[in-house]
């Protein structure tokens, strides 16, 4: 049996990647992910506010592992998205704010314009050399056309994707 070199991350191609513009954090091996919609539903009768409030809020919660050497590299880069993503991501400063919070690619979605709202790590003897993740990331699209745009362009490259498989 020829043996492979390299490290796991140059074989294994990651289930999840959340980035901020230039900066990527690959999750390898993501046991649970789970998608929840919150609809809002206004007063009856009330017309204008049909138009002002958001018609949902999503929330992403997925379980990770951060694996090998770049572990705590990639540990130390969520904290700090998470930090950055309450207060200005990279790719806000790169776009001039026409774009905001952080982009997540996986197998179920595609989305832009996230918050990671709860982080948690976990070390294990029975794990070495890994890092057990827990997130909870909260969909905060800005008001007005790009985000819509930003969704359908999100669902175009998870269909060209899925075609190319």
């Amino acid at each position: 049996m020829a043996q492979v070199e390299g490290s796991f991350q140059e074989v294994v191609v990651p289930s999840a990647i959340l980035a901020d513009g230039p900066f990527i954090v690959p999750l390898f091996a993501v046991t649970t992910m789970s998608l929840t919609e919150t609809y809002h539903l206004p007063p009856i009768g009330s017309s204008k506010q049909r138009m002002i409030i958001a018609a949902h809020d999503d929330t992403i919660s997925l379980s990770a592992l951060l694996v090998g050497p770049t572990r705590f590299t990639s540990k130390f880069m969520l904290e700090t998205m998470a930090d950055l993503s309450k207060r200005g991501t990279a790719i806000e400063r790169i776009t001039r704010g026409a774009v905001s919070g952080l982009v997540l690619v996986t197998a179920m979605t595609i989305r832009t314009d996230m918050q990671i709202q709860s982080l948690g790590f976990t070390a294990s003897a029975a794990k070495r050399s890994t890092l057990d993740v827990t997130m909870s990331l909260v969909h905060v699209p800005r008001p007005g056309i790009l985000a819509k745009v930003l969704d359908v362009a999100g669902l175009g490259v998870g269909a060209l994707a899925d075609f190319a498989r």
